[in-house]
């Protein structure tokens, strides 16, 4: 493909609340097996992008350990490759990014040794399949300066969180805002640009040279009457993990045949690090019900309409609902939870009683296992 790719995933972000504490949100688990960054990375690759710099910044050791090896995605090739960029002081610099202008500015070198023609930029929050080739292709018959990826939200949907914008008859982007109070449009920017890589640079610059920081407010929308910014819809399945309430809908729909079909079962497949596990264990007692379970579990208890993730023991006499359970739990007997998602690497004390009442709670307990 005639592009390269840029994944933001340096972001900071206190509506996860504890589970932003110790990792990255493109580092957050989905469902079962893979990261949230995987989605963005198997997408680019399905779609021939050869090269690939991934933007990191907070919390990054568990994404950086993720990103260890490229071979996962098929990028460990002599052309192009993964490459990883953390803020670094240097003769010129010693601030952290800023804004997602600010970590492309940093790296700028990266653009200006590639010879790709255009630049697929994406974050690392999205769970979703696109083949950017399309993309691509729709950008060069509209002659854009920049293409934004967007989606019909439903009516009901809550989408001050997002980028809203306002498209004419022929798909031009008239108006735009960040993050609304109140949003007079429901069709929202799903955080995924192409650009010329010649135009990316002269704007970045400019960027840096007005000491202004952030893409979507110090380029896509301050240039929207004077470049050519169109939207490009898609109509299959996109979410944004950036909330608790996101992410666990988000993790939840793959409890959903037609999901898990989509993702897993359809080409182009989503790729992710393996890990060298046994199968799940499911011991005399067990009671397994719409869930998934990931490789390396044993289970003694009751499980229900629940994501279960990588090397989790659970008890006799268990009862998980509604809810998930992250890698390397280990839950005692007699435990009851619901409607809650249990950070990982935790042990959780026998006979305990956790269940979300008034939204998704968050269980972290740090006790330390008794070998009996």
């Amino acid at each position: 493909m005639r592009a390269i790719g840029i994944i933001l995933a340096g972001g900071n972000n206190n509506k996860m609340r504890e589970l932003s504490s110790k990792r990255a949100i493109a580092a957050m688990p989905i469902a079962g097996c893979y990261r949230s960054i995987d989605f963005s990375l198997s997408n680019m690759s399905n779609s021939h992008i050869q090269k690939v710099a991934v933007l990191t910044q907070y919390n990054a050791k568990s994404l950086n350990e993720h990103l260890s090896s490229s071979k996962w995605w098929d990028f460990g090739r002599k052309q192009g490759g993964l490459f990883v960029f953390t803020p670094t002081i240097t003769v010129d610099n010693s601030w952290w990014f800023r804004g997602t202008a600010d970590a492309i500015y940093q790296n700028l070198s990266f653009l200006k040794n590639s010879h790709e023609p255009y630049v697929v930029i994406a974050s690392g929050d999205g769970i979703y399949k696109l083949d950017f080739n399309k993309v691509l292709e729709y950008h060069i018959s509209k002659k854009a300066d920049v293409t934004v990826v967007c989606k019909d939200m439903p009516s009901n949907e809550d989408v001050s969180r997002f980028g809203v914008l306002k498209m004419n008859e022929d798909a031009r982007i008239e108006e735009f805002d960040e993050k609304p109070m109140v949003a007079k449009s429901n069709t929202i920017s799903t955080g995924i640009y192409v650009i010329r890589r010649r135009q990316l640079i002269e704007l970045i610059e400019r960027c840096a040279g007005e000491d202004r920081h952030d893409f979507v407010k110090d380029i896509l929308i301050r240039y929207k009457n004077l470049k050519r910014i169109y939207g490009y819809k898609i109509k299959d399945y996109w979410s944004n993990i950036s909330t608790v309430e996101s992410y666990f809908k988000t993790n939840m729909d793959f409890l959903k045949p037609e999901i898990r079909d989509y993702f897993f079962r359809q080409y182009p497949d989503i790729y992710s690090k393996v890990d060298d596990l046994p199968p799940a264990k499911y011991n005399p007692g067990a009671d397994v019900k719409n869930s998934l379970i990931s490789s390396g579990c044993i289970i003694n208890g009751q499980v229900e309409n629940s994501i279960v993730f990588k090397k989790v023991f659970v008890g006799n006499n268990c009862v998980i609902k509604n809810s998930i359970i992250l890698n390397d739990v280990y839950l005692g007997d007699n435990i009851h939870i619901e409607n809650c998602i249990v950070e990982s690497r935790d042990t959780i004390r026998a006979n305990s009683y956790h269940c979300g009442e008034d939204g998704i709670k968050i269980v972290v307990e740090k006790n330390e296992r008794y070998v009996l």
